[in-house]
């Protein structure tokens, strides 16, 4: 096993338990959460901050301005003058290179396609889902989200921000089909489906 796979994923759709369930598979780490420690780790930003920007792009002048007083680690003028959601993002860039420069491993969301479009043996896929499936899988992950409208409301807020996240900060469009070596309906095939049809792509792909 010689493969980094990246995951995008619609809210609720089950992409993080596929990465995980697929990781388990291969014997290899996931990153998921795990990535904002990291790159905290390596940037000198606090989590919090990372997970305040966790695939949400924030153009607020004000609060950029008032972050940046407690960001550190890099030295170039230009980096000093950049608003402080551009330096988060690329301290997260940076620590997805690392990991994929460690080994195998799956990375779920934040740019890691993009980030890793130039690796050869890197995979990308999108898993998207049929909404009434996502709405189900919401209401049952999370204890407060009583009604189907409150899930409904909660996937197109976490969906926009990640697809604004995802084109603010790549050249290419969020969930568009032929940004992606595989796009896969979890409501179609389950999520154990879906890891099995993932675990035969990367097989195949490994022995072209």
């Amino acid at each position: 096993m010689n493969t980094i796979i990246t995951i995008g994923r619609q809210f609720g759709s089950g992409g993080r338990e596929i990465g995980q369930k697929l990781a388990d598979y291969f014997g290899i780490k996931c990153y998921d959460k795990e990535l904002l420690s990291r790159a905290a780790q390596e940037s000198g930003f606090c989590e919090e901050m990372l997970q305040n920007h966790d695939e949400r792009p924030t153009n607020s002048f004000l609060y950029n301005l008032v972050m940046d007083t407690y960001s550190f680690g890099y030295n170039s003028s230009s980096f000093v003058d950049m608003p402080i959601s551009h330096k988060i993002f690329l301290a997260q860039f940076d620590t997805i290179k690392k990991i994929a420069g460690e080994g195998p491993c799956v990375i779920v969301g934040r740019c890691a396609d993009y980030a890793l479009h130039d690796y050869q043996n890197c995979i990308s896929v999108f898993v998207h889902a049929d909404e009434k499936y996502k709405v189900k899988r919401i209401m049952e992950r999370f204890d407060d989200v009583k009604s189907e409208q409150k899930a409904i409301d909660m996937m197109n807020k976490k969906d926009k921000q990640r697809q604004s996240y995802y084109n603010y900060y790549s050249s290419q469009k969020w969930g568009r089909a032929d940004n992606y070596d595989l796009s896969i309906n979890s409501s179609v095939l389950g999520i154990d489906g879906s890891v099995k049809l993932i675990t035969q792509f990367v097989e195949d792909f490994e022995h072209r």
